[in-house]
């Protein structure tokens, strides 16, 4: 099969340096989006074709359009960092190239080459370039945050796998996720909704996972919290994820803890990440089935020193209080952490080019 390009199809449709310097002097996150998005389309009889870079733009569709219906779609989360010497870079994006395969496996969407999803990102990121902002300033760790998605564009209406199929990446330049910055989360657990279950899609990075979290968002909101925590569907004890986080434990004796892959967890590429960090600091790293209760029980006697959640869009947050229907429990001081903050620092200084890429998990874009 012959590899995709994406050759630019409009070069001069651009906006002015004006409003995009306005942009990104205060980005916030997912709010702008840059000059041209990148597609391709699969069909059952020609596989992958047509690659191209567009004008970022609306999306016409039948409103028999298959995905409408059924939500056959999956899609990834990943960031380019410029580096002081003005160049370029992403982080491990052949892990996202990879979970994309696995989601697209899981939905019964056609698989992209590795090699297809790289070009996509490499050839956009070379077309938007000036929209990757410096770190630092206002935006505070400003990235450009880049979406590839795809989803079944056939139009149809029946209970089968699409026969057409539609991959986009956009991309918005992004500074912190939260717009307090790196602050300790207040975080809500939920007995009354769960995010995924057994043989479910938990484990691919599909949009319904995502719906099926805002019901217990909004009950964290109603109960002063900032995130949701959920439990496993099965027997609403052991911890899963937030809504969008994998969840990590830091012991007093020096271990680090996070809930086991159990199939309803997606597996994070920071989670992986850090986990890899951890370790070489002399962590030892436990991967287990982390009962609330236990774990509620060893914060309130001081075993468990800090907590955080992670993620590409927030990278580490630290989570400095949980509570429940049952009450309240504060993680350490209920601050930030040190351990937490050093390994959110090891890792975005990686990132950023502000340390050695050690592990090799930087890939250069422009």
């Amino acid at each position: 099969m012959t590899a995709l390009t994406f050759p630019l199809a409009d070069a001069a449709r651009r906006i002015s340096q004006e409003e995009r310097d306005a942009v990104l002097a205060a980005p916030g996150f997912g709010q702008h989006f840059t000059d041209f998005m990148a597609h391709a389309r699969w069909s059952i009889d020609g596989g992958w074709h047509g690659g191209e870079l567009i004008p970022f733009g609306p999306i016409s569709l039948s409103p028999a359009t298959a995905v409408l219906h059924y939500a056959q779609e999956i899609f990834e989360g990943m960031k380019a960092f410029r580096h002081a010497d003005g160049s370029v870079w992403t982080f491990r994006p052949e892990k996202n190239a990879e979970r994309l395969q696995r989601s697209a496996r899981r939905l019964a969407l056609p698989e992209l080459p590795t090699e297809d999803f790289l070009a996509s990102v490499r050839e956009l990121v070379a077309a938007d370039e000036p929209w990757v902002p410096t770190a630092g300033g206002e935006a505070g760790e400003a990235s450009l945050y880049l979406r590839p998605f795809m989803f079944a564009s056939e139009e149809f209406l029946g209970v089968r796998a699409a026969q057409q199929v539609d991959y986009y990446v956009i991309a918005s330049p992004a500074g912190n996720y939260f717009p307090r910055g790196v602050q300790p989360l207040v975080v809500w657990i939920t007995d009354a909704f769960a995010r995924a279950g057994a043989g479910g899609t938990g484990a691919a990075k599909c949009g319904g996972n995502y719906a099926s979290s805002l019901l217990g968002k909004r009950e964290a909101a109603q109960n002063g919290a900032d995130e949701v925590l959920f439990l496993d569907s099965e027997t609403h004890t052991a911890i899963d994820e937030l809504s969008g986080m994998n969840v990590f434990a830091l012991t007093r004796d020096g271990r680090i803890e996070t809930p086991t892959l159990t199939g309803s967890i997606l597996e994070g590429v920071t989670r992986d990440s850090l986990l890899r960090l951890a370790a070489d600091r002399g962590l030892e790293v436990v991967e287990t089935r982390m009962v609330a209760e236990d774990v509620l029980a060893r914060v309130a006697s001081g075993e468990i020193t800090e907590m955080f959640a992670c993620g590409t869009a927030a990278v580490i947050t630290p989570i400095g209080e949980f509570r429940s229907p049952q009450g309240a429990w504060t993680v350490g001081d209920g601050g930030s952490g040190e351990l937490t903050l050093a390994l959110r620092s090891e890792l975005t200084d990686i990132q950023y080019g502000r340390a050695e890429d050690r592990y090799g998990w930087l890939t250069r874009l422009v």
